[in-house]
């Protein structure tokens, strides 16, 4: 693979001969390549070429097999870890290793999770990624409304920094999205220096973190290739200078839309990617987390989507399923569960307010992953606001999927 920052700062990378168009993520999804460029806007065109490296990295990494070939000289650091990551000889080799910043942004989206880390950190920069038209590929997801996300988080009075990228049109299948989750931080990325960043937060949770998420594993992964510290991806942004920080990575679904509806930044949540004046209701997602913020104001479910949607179809299947964890907190603690959408699941599970108590509170080991310069803080406010685990909730994460 060989990667090229010109002028936008626009990326263009070129595949080897042994680089191939079909690929897997980190987290094993199937990918297809669709064009070879893409641009980031509202970033600085002087950012450290460990930055510029790790940013191209997280559009090219799932289409390159053995080398990369960077158009300026990266660190040795940064070389090592991605060698000791994925295998790849990365150069060419030449450039001082960055020294992480004072500060610590949040990767805004606006979403729930976002919003509780945003909270734990009040003072903390925003940076939010917008999609943006590519003008070579066509929009197939004309229902996306990052304007709305973009306006909201405008809204929240933050110091916002708006990165504006077109790299997810390097998808052709199966739909334009980040080639590699990471791929969201590419902006915040080049603006680490230009924010002084030795660190970027994500909204992601204890089942995205420890329990496998949402479409590779259900089972309890200490050693998860995307967010855990010690792992590839890890590894290679504290390389660059810039820690990859999970404020909420202890808690559960249900604990982030507690804090989100209760924080000052509640009327900016929007997780929802289709509707303008609100969520649309009926999308899949719309549907999930409605479960969970019924759960969380123990009320009955509020939707139109019926078990005859096309959305709810995978509701109607066995499980395993994506976030069954927060499934199952719903269907103990939503009242008259058993005449919604959700009503054929509870044939598959036995739970109890009691037996899904463990997603009330935090894990601990979530916190000690947080670097030492912003774990204080994190866990002041976790020990007021949510509480931690206990000997035998802990046990209950590390023994899920068993």
């Amino acid at each position: 693979m060989r990667v090229t920052w010109s002028a936008g700062p626009q990326l263009s990378f070129r595949l080897d001969p042994e680089d191939e168009i079909t690929g897997k993520a980190s987290d094993e999804h199937p990918i297809k390549l669709a064009i070879n460029s893409c641009t980031i806007g509202g970033v600085p065109e002087d950012a450290h070429p460990d930055l510029y490296a790790v940013a191209a990295w997280t559009v090219v990494a799932p289409w390159t097999r053995r080398r990369i070939t960077f158009d300026r000289a990266i660190s040795a650091e940064l070389a090592e870890a991605l060698h000791d990551g994925w295998g790849i000889e990365a150069g060419p080799v030449g450039a001082e290793r960055r020294r992480p910043g004072a500060r610590l942004a949040i990767s805004y989206s606006g979403g729930a999770d976002s919003v509780a880390a945003a909270t734990m950190y009040p003072q903390a920069p925003f940076v939010h990624f917008r999609r943006v038209n590519h003008p070579r590929v066509p929009n197939r997801w004309p229902h996306y409304r990052s304007d709305v996300l973009a306006e909201l988080a405008a809204r929240t009075g933050r110091e916002l920094s708006v990165v504006t990228s077109d790299l997810e049109y390097t998808l052709a299948e199966p739909r334009p999205g980040y080639p590699e989750h990471h791929a969201v931080a590419a902006g915040a990325l080049l603006l680490a220096d230009r924010l002084d960043l030795g660190g970027l937060g994500f909204g992601y949770e204890m089942g995205s973190r420890w329990l496998g998420g949402g479409r590779y594993l259900w089972r309890f992964t200490p050693d998860n290739p995307m967010w855990a510290p010690h792992g590839r991806w890890g590894r290679l942004f504290a390389a660059a200078g810039v820690h990859i920080v999970l404020p909420v990575g202890g808690v559960s679904e249900a604990v982030t839309m507690r804090l989100a509806l209760g924080s000052p930044l509640r009327e900016q949540v929007r997780w929802c990617l289709r509707g303008t004046g609100g969520p649309c209701r009926v999308c899949g997602k719309c549907l999930y987390k409605e479960l969970i913020q019924a759960a969380v104001e123990r009320r009955p479910l509020d939707t139109p989507v019926t078990r005859d949607s096309p959305v709810a179809r995978k509701w109607l299947k066995k499980p395993p399923y994506g976030g069954q964890e927060m499934i199952q907190y719903g269907l103990a603690r939503v009242p008259g569960i058993e005449d919604t959408v959700f009503g054929p699941v509870l044939d598959h599970f036995d739970v109890t307010e009691e037996s899904t108590s463990w997603l009330e509170h935090c894990y601990p080991p979530a916190l000690g992953e947080i670097p030492e310069r912003w774990r204080a803080e994190a866990a002041s406010f976790v020990e007021a606001n949510v509480g931690l685990m206990t000997e035998d909730e802990v046990r209950r994460v590390e023994t899920w999927g068993t």
